[in-house]
């Protein structure tokens, strides 16, 4: 009986050496098994049985598509479902107007949160330009230098007059430029964008300046086409040739 147990003593020592010795060279010791992580759950494929499960479809898949455009990516799917159905139950906690500004405001958020780098880089520019020798900056931020001063009169905002000019973005990015075009631009200064209005009434004809000009006397936050995106700061050299009587 002594030598059993002390058999069966000897045993579980040996047993429990082995399962503590370390891994020999090379070998490399046994990795504990690892549980498959669970698949994400998938919306069951939805069926078109009925001209209404289309109808119904198809304006939701229309109304998201517009929408995903504008850069809107979530949205409380029961919320949505059941603004659409209380619209058609005539019972809607929000009055036209109300959801028209909501609508609106969380748009307002997206672009500006799209716009904020040119926002940004444009004030930041700003700041370290008014600093430089030479460079004048208005009441409303506008920012100018005198390249070759004119000797001849100054227009006012009533006037139409006739200008060479080349404009840039921050970045060096042409949009515009008269010069390229062979011929001077005529226009009246009331109809311009404001930073023009206010920094060609600086000028004496046959002057040459440059302007910065702030997003807020440009384009604004909406820029202008695919060449001037919104929040953006133009720099433009403007030479004013004669005020068209």
């Amino acid at each position: 009986m002594k030598r059993i147990l002390a058999t069966a003593v000897l045993s579980c020592g040996l047993l429990a050496a082995a399962a503590q010795k370390p891994a020999s060279p090379g070998k490399p010791a046994p990795k504990p098994a690892v549980k498959p992580a669970p698949k994400p759950a998938t919306a069951p494929p939805l069926a078109l049985k009925t001209p209404i499960d289309s109808l119904s479809y198809a304006i939701g898949m229309l109304d998201g598509n517009f929408f995903k455009q504008q850069g809107i990516a979530q949205v409380n799917s029961s919320a949505l479902g059941r603004g659409f159905s209380d619209v058609l139950k005539g019972q809607t906690i929000l009055t036209p107007e109300q959801a028209d500004m909501v609508i609106r405001g969380q748009l307002q958020q997206l672009g500006r949160r799209k716009i904020q780098p040119n926002i940004d880089a444009c004030n930041g520019f700003l700041a370290q330009n008014a600093k430089k020798p030479g460079v004048k900056t208005t009441p409303s931020g506008l920012q100018y230098e005198v390249i070759r001063e004119g000797t001849g009169p100054s227009p006012a905002d009533t006037n139409t007059v006739k200008v060479h000019y080349v404009g840039t973005l921050l970045d060096g990015t042409l949009f515009d430029s008269s010069r390229d075009r062979g011929e001077p631009a005529t226009f009246p200064l009331n109809g311009v964008i404001r930073g023009w209005t206010e920094g060609v009434q600086l000028m004496k004809t046959g002057s040459l300046y440059r302007f910065w000009i702030p997003y807020t006397l440009g384009y604004g936050e909406q820029g202008a086409g695919d060449k001037i995106p919104g929040g953006s700061l133009l720099i433009f050299e403007v030479e004013l040739l004669e005020i068209v009587k």
